[in-house]
């Protein structure tokens, strides 16, 4: 039975992909960073007859919580199949001038630094897959190019902490696919589009289920899969491929 690690998972669209790998055979490890919170989530999982489930205290803000939770899993399982760094937060839509340094700290403490500290802590797991899997949820407005679009519907869309955190996220995806390159590792980025959840007070258009079937995807790729991609049907919607 494959495994798969999801940070942030305990609810919205981390949560509807834990549910959607458990429909697909895949054993889940919960991420969040409340414990209780991660129970909850699970036992209503197992409500619905997905037992393959349990949950993982992380929280990818603290070196020592992400440290804790590789100890721990490494003491469970020889191998982990896939990571989903899925944990984020948005700070606030002020602009580039507008916005204070402390907030940049902050999205990127979370969007980008804890993403780096998951990966590198649970990288030796992963190795030990025969296939393993890497997938980066990032966001449509951390395409650069399309920032640089006047035509894009998305274009007048710009906060600052946020887009800056995943474009950086971005960048560490394609660095980390090519480093990895030469092996069975499978790297990308996935943007789940605009979707209603807690995240933007309910205010996308996208369902979780169609948001957490994009995480899935490349969650699941086969040998032939892509490495090193953006993948994104809301702001690439023709080729299902963004701009960096």
């Amino acid at each position: 039975m494959k495994t798969v690690l999801i940070t942030g998972a305990n609810k919205s669209i981390g949560f509807e992909t834990a549910k959607q790998l458990l429909q697909q055979g895949y054993y889940v490890y919960l991420g969040c960073r409340d414990i209780q919170k991660g129970e909850l989530a699970v036992d209503l999982l197992k409500s619905e007859g997905l037992n393959e489930v349990e949950p993982i205290e992380i929280d990818v803000d603290n070196a020592s919580s992400i440290k804790a939770a590789a100890e721990w899993l490494t003491q469970k399982i020889k191998s982990l199949d896939v990571l989903i760094n899925n944990a984020g937060i948005a700070g606030n839509m002020q602009a580039a001038l507008d916005t204070d340094i402390n907030v940049f700290k902050e999205v990127f403490e979370t969007n980008f630094f804890g993403v780096i500290e998951v990966t590198q802590a649970f990288i030796n797991l992963l190795k030990q897959s025969p296939e393993p899997r890497i997938v980066n949820v990032t966001s449509g407005l951390g395409s650069l190019a399309l920032h640089n679009d006047p035509t894009w519907k998305y274009y007048k869309v710009k906060p600052a902490a946020y887009v800056s955190s995943k474009a950086a996220l971005n960048a560490y995806t394609i660095l980390l696919a090519h480093q990895l390159s030469d092996t069975f590792f499978k790297v990308n980025a996935v943007d789940p589009g605009y979707t209603a959840t807690d995240f933007n007070n309910h205010s996308g258009p996208g369902t979780v289920t169609d948001a957490a079937a994009r995480v899935v995807k490349a969650a699941t790729l086969g040998a032939d899969g892509p490495t090193g991609q953006f993948f994104s049907d809301d702001s690439a919607p023709e080729t299902g491929i963004s701009p960096w």
